[in-house]
């Protein structure tokens, strides 16, 4: 017989945080982190103060996507101060453990990491505080929820129906938390041929819009396959920090402005975090 549901636990604000929104994936390979990575950039290009925290502490490839391997100030054992770059606050595992060496942690210590990112991080007035999650569902998601309210959760997706399975259950898991979905994503969505223009749906076509229908959601975006994208994260040099007339960049600022209405619109019905200003 499966447990009952757990006793709810009271979640505090962090401080100075107006808006706390994850991303999310129900399986790897979606471009989760490049949509996060895009996400943050976009809105602080936007006018917004914004933070990144990547709590995908097995594969925390937001250093490498940003082009920082500065590490984070330690101030006192209960102080962090997150590194600074193009113009995001972030945290991230690839920042306190440079290099190839694999997380090979359990539960209780991705708990505890979880924790100090988001307790111990001076992370100042934000508007948003992005955090990419892990793919999948598990103990890194649980530890947020429980510990944090959220605005809402973009769950990232491709059109294949392989990835789509996964998303359906990514977002149950949180309606289940009672988590707001702000949107679905649909990543890597079309190609446009180099040389005839028109549009190739390389991995199907229109399956993200009909999850999200299914669901109730809004597709906040869809965001094209281009080369361009892809050596942007893997150079340091997101599309969105060129600006938003870059190759590959226009849809990653529709989905930004999408993401904050969807954010707004959430805190105006009245979930989502309070902002603890002192």
């Amino acid at each position: 017989m499966p447990p009952g549901p757990a006793a709810p636990q009271e979640r505090m604000p962090i401080e100075g945080v107006k808006n706390l929104i994850v991303v999310a994936s129900g399986k790897g390979g979606v471009g989760k982190t490049t949509v996060a990575v895009n996400l943050a950039i976009a809105l602080s290009r936007m006018g917004s103060s914004v933070g990144l925290l990547d709590a995908d502490v097995y594969g925390p490839n937001v250093p490498l996507m940003l082009g920082t391997e500065e590490q984070p100030q330690a101030l006192s054992e209960r102080e962090i101060l997150p590194v600074e770059a193009l113009g995001l606050k972030v945290i991230s595992m690839g920042l306190l453990m440079p290099g190839d060496k694999p997380m090979i942690w359990r539960g209780p210590m991705l708990h505890s990491v979880i924790l100090q990112f988001l307790r111990s991080v001076i992370w100042g007035r934000l508007d948003y505080l992005i955090v990419d999650l892990p793919p999948g569902t598990g103990d890194v998601h649980l530890t947020l929820i429980q510990t944090v309210p959220v605005t809402g959760a973009v769950v990232v997706t491709t059109p294949s129906v392989v990835a789509l399975a996964d998303v359906r259950k990514a977002i149950e898991m949180f309606r289940q938390v009672n988590v707001e979905i702000l949107g679905v994503v649909e990543n890597m969505s079309y190609l446009a041929c180099p040389h005839c223009h028109e549009r190739v749906d390389v991995f199907g076509q229109g399956e993200g819009r009909r999850v999200a229908e299914q669901f109730g959601v809004p597709l906040l975006g869809e965001i094209e396959i281009d080369p361009r994208i892809r050596i942007g994260g893997d150079s340091g040099k997101p599309v969105a920090a060129q600006g938003e007339d870059a190759p590959g960049a226009a849809s990653m600022y529709a989905m930004a402005r999408a993401v904050a209405a969807r954010a707004e619109e959430v805190r105006s019905a009245g979930a989502g975090p309070r902002v603890q200003i002192v």
